[in-house]
Parts: C-alpha cells; sequence; structure tokens
C-alpha cells in the first residue's frame, strides 16, 4: 500500500479514532499519543492491510489493543514493584515493625475511647476507608455533621499525642 492510498483510507478516520482514544483514557494528551500509536502501527503494517473490509473498524480495534496492552504492561510493573516492595518489608528491622505495631494499637485505643459517634466516625472513615455516604447512612448523621464530628475526633487525637511526646 502506497503512502497515498494509506492517507485516502486511515486519515478519515483520524476523528473518530480519537473519541474512542478520549473515552478510554480520559486524558487530551493520552489520546492523542494513543492516535498516534495507532497510526504508527498501522503505517508499519500497511502491506498487509491492502484487503481489509472496514478501514474504521480495523483501525479502532488496533487502538484498543493499543491501549490494553500499554494498561497491562504497566499493571505487570505495578505488580512487580509490589512485590520488591514486599521483600523490602520483610527485610525491615524487628524492632521497627514490633514499635509501629505498638504505635497503631496506642493510636487504636485513643480512638476507641473517644466519646460515642467520634470514635465511631472515625473508625468508620479513617481506618475502615468508608465514604460519607456510607458512615451517613449507618449512623443517620447528616454528611455536614460527621464532617464536624471527624474534625473535633482528630482534633482530640492530636492532641493526646501531643501530650505522649511531651
Amino acid at each position: 500500500m502506497e503512502a497515498s492510498q494509506f492517507k485516502a483510507i486511515f486519515l478519515p478516520c483520524h476523528r473518530r479514532l480519537y473519541v474512542v482514544a478520549w473515552r478510554l483514557t480520559g486524558n487530551t494528551q493520552a489520546a492523542e499519543d494513543l492516535v498516534q500509536e495507532t497510526f504508527l502501527r498501522l503505517w508499519t503494517r500497511r502491506h498487509q492491510l491492502a484487503d481489509i473490509d472496514n478501514p474504521k473498524a480495523y483501525s479502532i480495534m488496533t487502538l484498543r489493543r493499543i491501549f490494553y496492552d500499554i494498561k497491562r504492561t504497566k499493571h505487570i510493573d505495578e505488580a512487580e514493584r509490589d512485590v520488591s516492595e514486599m521483600q523490602h518489608k520483610a527485610t525491615e528491622n524487628l524492632s521497627e515493625r514490633i514499635d509501629a505495631q505498638d504505635q497503631w494499637q496506642r493510636i487504636r485505643a485513643m480512638i476507641l475511647a473517644l466519646p460515642d459517634p467520634q470514635g465511631k466516625v472515625m473508625l468508620m472513615r479513617d481506618v475502615e476507608g468508608r465514604t460519607y455516604e456510607e458512615i451517613s447512612a449507618e449512623t443517620g448523621l447528616t454528611e455536614v455533621n460527621l464532617r464536624s464530628v471527624l474534625s473535633r475526633a482528630r482534633k482530640k487525637i492530636r492532641e493526646k499525642i501531643k501530650n505522649i511526646k511531651r
């Protein structure tokens, strides 16, 4: 396939490719990069593309495959990094782990010692990582009240930690 044929067949697909890429990435720059990578791959395979019935569908399929390949590669890299961090954590000094566990137990005890809504809300939000909507549904408090209660609870915990360090 010659360059003029390639341009005539695949360049009209550019707009649609960009739309699909933007939906996949949610980022203008990443979408442009993905479209560019798609055109590069199509160009390198141009001799094999002479008898494609639907160039638009083929180019979109190529774009999606590139996107998922990139995503999979990043996921594998993150997994390898997680494994190396776990190995690093396993070699940490035992006394440091014991100290960290002891500190966590003290802070947890402080949180549990807080008055009823404060301790419960702080555990749910800061320890369990729940959303304000979930906490509101369980406790019956409004989100504004939750934020206020949580702010007071955090302030009390900070004061207790300062007193211990003195």
